[in-house]
């Protein structure tokens, strides 16, 4: 029996789109290959996640007049399972919520049969509980073929996750994977949309093999790919076999659809594809696919960056160069009497590395100009951080004038240690449609720029990026100290602690929750955690407003952040 993957990268509300690419995806693979099941991912026809579209009626409506039109123009003889929207037709009878997230079976020009998601996240990003009801029905599917007689169990995302054995406790009080291993199940099928994060790909896989060892059942599991808004799927869908070995991968971070073969009671190897070798090239591609798909799915064709001569907007450039092209980045100078001329040959150097267009705007006549206009208001008062910031707004409003007279996609290049202290100017440095690196704290944008020139170095291909110069990041920008240059001989560490305990303290802090007594066991002063926390705590109404942020982390600034602004605690 031959079992397809569909690893779609879908668009967030495109019906037609998503349904077409379903559609050719499985023509193509029935004119060319044997094929009696598809798998997509989680939601595939309308893109995960839909948020608030699934409260408008006509949405909801289009979404099954879609699905009724793709079960019609699919190979009749070809059962594709596809990750849907569904009614919940009890909800006003029961008051439950009016949806489900579920998976339609589509085969013979009809929805044969519906399958609905039973344990519901409402943690981190995830909301579900806003809008489906928690699916009760069996999920056996019962596969009939010319060769073959399968027992499926039909599981979406979450429901794979309640495996109490695998995590030490059990987070919902059901646990639909034992229960249709229970059933007869003879394998398991999961349609995921489950968003990237470090070391998630592996951490998956560690929960589908024991799962299978566990219940001795072979399970395929299909995630979606590609970036949504502040999320960034990898995809890696992967098939398990009854002895727990991994016996078919897609690619990570790209579209795929990889065969399964079902035989003598098991799944059989096809192909398995290499994962990234190291952690920063994880990191790496999933941020340029998020760059990448962000511009794209928000039809923008360019970008603009401010270039300061730093690393944090040396790294940035980088990661639209790839996911854009050289000839799609223009990056700006803005130098102002306190920029060191190094800061302006760095930011050369690394646009001809990189091949990118560059503009220089030099703001002091600006500066002067704002300083007249303030003056009367301003005597008798002793400048400060409200100048300095006035340099960063001023740099803002000159890119922001560049994106909305070009159609350019800003980007901004705030990294999270500077997010999280509110090292960073609201209307300033803090402009721009996406924050790229908004989830990448200082010491590890270090590592990643060290890790492009070492590939350079090794002859290593990055794709889509070819430097021109001496390795990637100049080495310049490397070795010097990070500065925000709005004053004479400005350091980073005038204000900040060095980002190695900066961003230690804060890993404890916003990943893991610890209280300040518990940093402080760890070796930190309790003094300075105290400053950090409080530093935190004050930065929330930035964070609030800043342009969506790249979630590569447990624990992003992003949807799944929800502090308080006004609060005391």
């Amino acid at each position: 029996m031959h079992l397809w993957m569909a690893q779609l990268n879908p668009i967030v509300g495109d019906l037609s789109g998503n349904a077409r690419a379903i559609a050719q995806g499985v023509k193509a693979l029935h004119h060319r290959q044997p094929v009696d099941v598809v798998i997509t991912s989680e939601l595939a026809l309308c893109g995960y996640p839909p948020k608030d579209l699934l409260l408008n009626r006509y949405f909801i409506d289009n979404i099954q007049k879609e699905l009724d039109a793709l079960a019609q123009a699919l190979p009749p003889n070809v059962a594709v399972l596809v990750g849907t929207v569904l009614p919940n037709p009890a909800a006003s009878r029961n008051g439950e919520k009016p949806l489900y997230n579920g998976a339609a079976l589509l085969q013979g020009g009809t929805v044969q049969r519906v399958f609905a998601k039973q344990l519901l996240p409402t943690y981190d990003v995830f909301d579900e509980s806003r809008y489906f009801a928690p699916g009760d029905t069996n999920n056996l599917w019962r596969l009939q073929t010319s060769s073959d007689c399968l027992t499926i169990g039909v599981t979406i995302c979450e429901d794979l996750w309640n495996n109490e054995a695998f995590w030490g406790e059990r987070h919902y009080q059901k646990n639909p994977v034992a229960e249709l291993a229970a059933q007869g199940a003879e394998l398991i099928v999961n349609l995921s949309a489950s968003p990237y994060c470090v070391a998630k790909p592996k951490l998956r896989q560690a929960l589908i093999e024991h799962t299978v060892q566990q219940y001795g059942c072979p399970l395929i599991y299909v995630n979606q790919v590609g970036g949504n808004d502040d999320l960034i799927f990898d995809g890696t869908s992967l098939a398990v076999s009854r002895t727990g070995a991994v016996v078919s991968q897609a690619h990570s971070f790209q579209e795929d659809w990889l065969p399964v073969v079902w035989d003598n009671g098991d799944l059989q190897p096809t192909t398995v594809a290499p994962r990234p070798a190291t952690e920063a090239a994880e990191i790496w591609q999933a941020l340029v696919l998020g760059v990448r798909d962000y511009a794209r799915k928000c039809s923008f064709e360019r970008v603009v960056i401010g270039l300061s001569g730093g690393i944090d907007s040396a790294l940035v450039a980088a990661i639209a160069t790839a996911a854009v092209g050289h000839e799609n980045v223009l990056g700006v100078l803005m130098p102002s009497p306190y920029s060191s001329v190094h800061s302006i040959t760095d930011a050369k150097d690394l646009a001809l590395n990189l091949g990118i267009q560059t503009a220089q705007l030099p703001i002091a006549p600006l500066m002067e100009t704002y300083h007249h206009v303030l003056t009367p208001l301003f005597a008798q008062t002793t400048p400060g951080v409200a100048e300095e910031n006035i340099q960063a707004r001023i740099r803002g409003t000159l890119l922001m004038a560049i994106a909305n007279k070009f159609g350019h996609l800003l980007i901004s290049t705030g990294n999270k240690s500077e997010l999280a202290v509110g090292y960073c100017t609201l209307y300033g440095d803090m402009s721009g449609g996406l924050a790229a690196i908004a989830d990448v704290p200082k010491t590890r944008v270090y590592e990643l720029c060290h890790w492009l020139n070492q590939q350079a170095s090794q002859g290593t291909p990055i794709p889509e990026l070819t430097p021109r110069g001496n390795g990637v990041i100049p080495v310049a920008i490397l070795t010097k100290a990070p500065s925000a240059e709005l004053k004479p001989n400005q350091t980073d560490q005038d204000t900040l602690p060095p980002y190695d305990v900066l961003d230690g303290i804060l890993a404890l802090m916003i990943d893991r929750h610890y209280s300040d007594s518990d940093i402080a066991d760890q070796g930190y002063d309790l003094a300075l955690v105290q400053r950090v926390r409080q530093m935190v705590q004050r930065a929330e109404f930035k964070r609030q407003q800043a342009a969506p942020g790249l979630k590569i982390t447990d624990r992003a600034f992003g949807s799944g952040w929800r502090m308080p602004i006004a609060a005391r605690w």
